[in-house]
């Protein structure tokens, strides 16, 4: 998918043109994946668009780059104003927002020590990450990353090529979506959204200790599920768990909450369940200030 370029891109503590937002060839976090990242939107509300849970992901970027030992040049209240600086510059009312820091341009090799940070945020219109439709999902052949090898905790760009390669072979073989299994084969998560199954009234996915990121989109379908007193379980699933799923859906900040249609070729029982149909309705009303008791999730991008 193409990205829809904007006019600014926020870069090392400066807003720059986006074409002019460049690194060297020789940057460490291309060859060796040394990079932290966010993946943040923002939503139209009634006072005007608002980025949806920015400290918690902030928080989560500057906690991800102490695991991986990445020096972050900014801190949380520096990138909370870069972030709505740079969405004011594009004009954006509706938008997707990448926070990302990695190891520049200074050295070569595995060690990790001489290589200054680059710090960017950058803005674009992303409306629709997974097609807007009840996605087909196949199991990869891929396993997880262990996270005894790789925190999952850790937001970090290099682990993302088990994804690209998870998500390669679901599209190649005519799907929308892989899901990866853990190396113990339990259930894991989707190469870039968290998975949930509905059974008996139940909601259930998968732990870190799985391989799964912990989502902030996952925490928030949690919160909501709560509030409308859906017990809720984060445990071990397996894919026959999903097969005998009476729903099953993914989440994530690029696609919100997306209902699936079938896994490897069996079809669940309805496209949309009626719990996962609840749920998408008030994540909308949550992001988009329809709902009062969410607010606070809410940071509004031009200040009154």
């Amino acid at each position: 998918m193409a990205i829809p370029e904007a006019s600014t891109i926020w870069f090392n503590g400066a807003l720059v043109p986006w074409h002019e937002a460049q690194v060297h060839v020789l940057t460490h976090g291309l060859h060796y994946g040394t990079g932290v990242l966010e993946g943040t939107r923002v939503f139209p509300t009634p006072e005007g668009p608002a980025v949806f849970r920015l400290p918690e992901h902030l928080r989560r970027l500057e906690r991800s780059a102490r695991m991986l030992r990445i020096p972050l040049p900014h801190s949380v209240a520096e990138l909370t104003g870069a972030t709505l600086e740079l969405v004011r510059a594009n004009g954006h009312q509706s938008c997707y927002v990448r926070h990302f820091a990695f190891l520049g341009y200074g050295s070569m090799g595995l060690d990790m020590r001489h290589s200054p940070t680059d710090t960017v945020i950058a803005s674009w219109e992303w409306p629709d990450y997974l097609g807007g439709r009840a996605l087909r999902l196949m199991t990869s052949s891929w396993r997880r990353n262990d996270p005894n090898a790789v925190p999952p905790a850790a937001k970090g760009t290099g682990p993302y090529l088990n994804s690209a390669l998870a998500r390669r072979e679901a599209t190649d073989a005519g799907y929308d979506e892989a899901l990866l299994l853990a190396s113990d084969g339990s259930v894991s998560e989707c190469s870039s959204e968290n998975v949930f199954a509905v059974r008996d009234g139940v909601l259930r996915t998968p732990p870190a200790s799985a391989g799964a990121l912990e989502g902030i989109t996952q925490d928030t379908v949690l919160t909501l599920a709560r509030d409308l007193g859906v017990p809720v379980r984060v445990e071990n699933l397996l894919r026959s768990d999903l097969y005998a799923a009476d729903e099953v859906f993914v989440c994530g900040t690029a696609a919100g909450v997306v209902p699936v249609a079938s896994l490897d070729g069996r079809e669940l029982p309805s496209e949309e369940g009626e719990l996962t149909k609840r749920l998408a309705e008030l994540y909308r009303a949550a992001t988009t200030g329809g709902e009062p008791r969410y607010r606070r999730w809410l940071t509004p991008v031009h200040s009154s």
